[in-house]
């Protein structure tokens, strides 16, 4: 359906609209870069350009402008995604904001996450469910730290998709040497980063220079505007046929009714096919597909459902739902790749609570192989990891768990460390590989007194961080 046809079905058939809108392709984007670059003004000016702002939006942000004085402007738009009483005060962006608006093209999600060092731990979570980011650049600071850390985050989940927004070309007089520059800074920088498509785009978010419309002070700059390249961008996500269901809940509202609920993380599934819930290994057909909209004969990843089966098994949160020749990794230890997101830090030995999926385990970091310096990439030793460092890390566990590769599954791949004593999320993990008795390091042979001894220590006394023994 064409750009013009599309407003006058809105006047005449708005189900018809609201049909060709629900089957639109959708895009999750996340913003990132150093403090002050400009991220949530870009989306501002997306979404002002766009035409997806309400006229009560407006005063109201032009009232909060005044208010505020962030900007020698009267129109401060990056209080459209902060919110928060604290980013209004300081004009600095604190949690992820999320959102959305659409194209004749495409639906966006856009995630506007925050440039400074401390909050590195909430842009992890923002990238974690993006597609492309946009990294964007300060023209007068060129690539910083922070640039560098949050683009090898991208990098290490899994994002193959980039656009380099080289931001307030209008403060260094739009000068084409200032851009060329910068472009072939970071081209040096993410060669060794794993992104298959990176584009670049000179703007002003404050401006609108290249973001929605085209530039007339930057002629010299022949390619597409940020909304185009957007629109048009194609964006390959890993294919990954080999089902897989978490089980997060045992649904058992009456007698006659047991069904094991999650949502599909990859593939397919069928009424009368024949799964295996893991770790047990048993086996039996599906008798029904359950959902909020009813019954379905099939059901295919992304999706929310209840499965009930033709057997009476023993299924709990935490299991998974496989096809018998399709089984993923199950280890009790394996090499991942971590964010540290907390003040104190990531010590070998200590015990942690890790939580794959819905299923949660005990378990500790065996070895911290390196860390990862986010200036050079250079890999560096390392017996600790402090406040936002990337290290590389030996996990054992307590038990086995499921799971696939990160860059295979990132749905089974992805793992979070929680502390026992205070129950906060401290890092982020993406599993890499199981490790064998070869690849881990060997274990002592305790007797059951020292085990039992061992547990009883943990338990009553967690602050003296006793070790794990087996």
């Amino acid at each position: 359906m064409t750009e013009k046809t599309q407003p006058n079905l809105l006047a005449t058939d708005i189900e018809a609209y609201l049909k060709v809108h629900e089957n639109k392709d959708m895009l999750r984007i996340l913003t990132c870069g150093s403090v002050d670059d400009g991220k949530s003004t870009l989306i501002g000016r997306l979404l002002y350009d766009s035409k997806m702002i309400f006229e009560d939006q407006m005063a109201a942000i032009e009232k909060d402008s005044k208010r505020f004085n962030t900007t020698d402007n009267d129109f401060d738009l990056s209080l459209l995604v902060d919110g928060l009483q604290s980013e209004r005060e300081q004009g600095i962006t604190i949690d992820v904001a999320y959102r959305y608006f659409a194209t004749d093209q495409r639906k966006f999600i856009i995630a506007d996450t925050p440039g400074h060092e401390q909050y590195t731990r909430n842009m992890a979570t923002g990238a974690s469910t993006c597609d492309l980011a946009i990294i964007l650049i300060d023209a007068r600071h060129c690539v910083q730290v922070q640039t560098r850390r949050h683009s090898y985050i991208c990098s290490l989940l899994g994002i193959k998709n980039v656009v380099v927004a080289i931001n307030k070309m209008d403060a260094v007089g739009y000068e084409q040497s200032v851009y060329q520059s910068i472009k072939k800074d970071y081209r040096e920088f993410a060669q060794d980063l794993s992104f298959d498509d990176v584009r670049f785009v000179p703007i002003s978010a404050l401006r609108g220079d290249n973001v929605v419309n085209e530039s007339e002070a930057m002629s010299w700059y022949p390619g597409s505007t940020l909304m185009k390249l957007l629109n048009t961008v194609q964006v390959n996500h890993a294919k990954n046929d080999e089902f897989r269901l978490q089980v997060q809940y045992v649904n058992r509202p009456n007698l006659d009714f047991r069904g094991f609920s999650g949502t599909i993380a990859a593939g397919d599934i069928r009424v009368g096919d024949t799964v295996a819930s893991l770790p047990s290994g048993k086996e039996s057909k599906v008798k029904s597909i359950v959902t909020f909209d009813g019954d379905l004969e099939k059901a295919s990843a992304g999706m929310a459902i209840t499965l009930t089966l033709e057997d009476e098994i023993d299924i709990s949160r935490g299991d998974m739902l496989v096809r018998p020749h399709q089984k993923p990794h199950s280890a009790d230890s394996f090499e991942a790749d971590v964010v540290w997101m907390t003040e104190e830090a990531l010590h070998v030995d200590r015990e942690y609570e890790i939580k794959v999926g819905s299923k949660s385990v005990y378990g500790y970091a065996e070895a911290i192989n390196y860390k990862v310096d986010v200036n050079t990439l250079e890999q560096q030793e390392a017996s600790q990891l402090n406040l936002n460092e990337i290290g590389n890390c030996q996990f054992a566990l307590t038990a086995p768990v499921q799971f696939d590769a990160y860059d295979v599954n990132k749905h089974t791949g992805a793992f979070i460390v929680i502390d026992r004593l205070t129950n906060v999320t401290v890092g982020a993990g993406m599993i890499r590989r199981p490790l064998d008795a070869k690849g881990s390091k060997p274990k002592s042979e305790h007797s059951a007194f020292e085990v039992e001894f061992n547990a009883l220590v943990r338990k009553h006394f967690p602050h003296w961080d006793a070790k794990v023994i087996r």
